[in-house]
């Protein structure tokens, strides 16, 4: 294959990749306007959220297999065709329930797609050093997607309705399906590669339920009979996946591949680095939008800082990995990201205004770039040949779960806060509690109610990002202790030609 059509693959699959990322933020800036079109409850705006992370991150590690034996581009064509479908779906959806739904078909789509991205690029890319950059490129896009996604959905929502950060998604996928037919290998299946939906069905169960125990506990007040069945659910599809998994032959995961401390740093950085993204991201701009009143579009451009400030840092440590070592990027970088958050909520708390949230952004993103820029090498360079479809599964869950895991935790926390500490007036309707978009949408004029429902939106705020700043500040602990052999000029790949 020509150099020509490789990098042309390249941008092909890079745009599919771009979708699927920037679908997982796209909303943020258009939730209060679909929460209100929408009439959908707090519960329910989260799981417009979360529909889309939860059902993927549950179906990619049987997807990378699945494509093995049917073919990646296969793969590839049918993940565009029904995310396509479902973004038509989902644009034109009247009820919270329809929209929950397209998200979780488009997750479908996404899960399809998401592995066979990777696996073309290695398919394509023979000489290592070229693949090795192509793969670079390809995980950056997942941070650029990120940050796009709030920034494409304010503009679109500067001129037209919530339902266009949908639609815009189906003439990319046009393109992208001709595009493939040109530059794409040929489909290349393999009938004896195993392929186990029930490990896959197992996966799921366990994250729906744990999404669901997360976001009733945050409810208030808590609906205990439903905790108690998605705990119960969660337990036991948990503990059914992880049973299959050790007696089928060709597991989905070999638990055994965690073993190695580089392998399993990448996927502690992949994970915290997109929980960060994804938590900043959200309860930043839904403040901007409702406490600030912030376009969606301005909205969008300030939690960007935190992809433009991870730009110099991804290249810079992709680059000087072998002589700064995992351990200082990975570890440092997460370090360096909690102190961002400090001083972006400080900004909140003490005053400091616009600025100082932006600069603790900036740092937020110069710290992640660098633990997100060698997170892929050190998942898939330290996991063996014959297990390379496993660990590129492996790195994308990561990835998911990330986001899917701060949307829970996050989320659901600064909505809890708020409706704990809210000091609303005595006439105040009960639907000010649920949330600060109920309050506004009740408030009729009251500015007693706007003022007690501001202050406890604020201090919720802060006290998601103390706790975010907490968990990164964690993270760069553990990492540290994980990755303590792999220092500066230390080999990062054991499978370099793996990756």
């Amino acid at each position: 294959m020509s150099a020509r059509r490789r990098w042309a693959l390249l941008v092909t699959v890079g745009a599919g990749l771009l979708l699927i990322t920037l679908d997982n933020s796209v909303l943020y800036t258009a939730l209060p306007s679909l929460t209100e079109d929408l009439g959908a409850s707090s519960s329910q705006a989260l799981w417009i959220i979360n529909a889309y992370p939860v059902v993927m991150a549950g179906l990619l590690l049987g997807a990378g297999t699945l494509g093995d034996r049917v073919g990646h581009r296969r793969m590839f064509v049918i993940g565009l065709v029904i995310f396509g479908a479902a973004s038509l779906f989902a644009a034109f959806s009247t009820t919270p329930g329809m929209l929950i739904a397209a998200r979780a078909v488009l997750a479908c789509g996404a899960a399809a797609m998401m592995p066979a991205t990777l696996a073309l690029i290695r398919l394509t890319f023979h000489d290592a050093r070229e693949r090795n950059l192509a793969i670079a490129i390809w995980g950056s896009l997942s941070v650029v997607g990120a940050a796009l996604g709030p920034i494409v959905g304010g503009t679109l929502l500067a001129h037209f309705w919530w339902g266009s950060v949908f639609l815009i998604n189906v003439p990319v996928i046009l393109v992208t399906l001709v595009a493939v037919g040109v530059v794409a290998p040929r489909n290349d299946p393999d009938p004896t590669k195993s392929w186990d939906l029930v490990s896959s069905l197992q996966a799921l169960v366990g994250l729906v339920g744990a999404v669901l125990v997360i976001k009733e506990l945050a409810h208030v007040p808590q609906h205990w009979p439903t905790i108690v069945v998605a705990a119960l659910a969660s337990a036991a599809g948990c503990t059914a996946f992880v049973r299959r998994q050790r007696r089928l032959a060709q597991p989905l995961l070999s638990f055994a591949i965690f073993r190695n401390r580089a392998f399993s740093g990448g996927v502690l950085a992949a994970v915290f680095s997109m929980f960060a993204i994804a938590g900043a991201q959200l309860v930043t701009t839904q403040r901007l939008q409702l406490v600030e009143g912030f376009s969606p579009l301005k909205a969008g451009l300030v939690v960007a800082v935190i992809a433009l400030g991870s730009l110099p840092s991804t290249i810079l440590g992709g680059a000087f990995l072998h002589v700064i070592g995992l351990r200082t990027l990975i570890a440092g970088g997460l370090g360096l990201a909690a102190a961002g958050v400090a001083v972006a909520t400080a900004g909140v708390a003490w005053g400091g205004g616009l600025a100082v949230l932006v600069a603790g952004f900036a740092l937020v993103g110069i710290g992640l770039g660098a633990a997100f820029s060698v997170a892929s090498a050190a998942i898939m360079g330290n996991a063996p040949p014959r297990e390379a479809g496993m660990a590129a599964s492996v790195e994308e869950v990561s990835y998911e779960f990330g986001s899917l895991s701060a949307v829970a935790l996050l989320g659901s926390l600064v909505t809890f806060l708020y409706s704990v500490t809210v000091a609303l007036p005595a006439d105040a309707p009960e639907a000010a509690r649920d949330s600060l978009a109920g309050a506004i949408g009740v408030a009729d004029g009251q500015p007693a109610l706007l003022e007690a429902a501001f202050a406890a939106y604020d201090g919720a705020y802060v006290a998601t990002m103390v706790t975010l700043a907490v968990a990164l500040g964690a993270g760069a602990l553990l990492t540290a202790r994980v990755l303590r052999d792999y220092g500066p000029r230390t080999e990062a790949m054991t499978y370099a030609d793996n990756h």
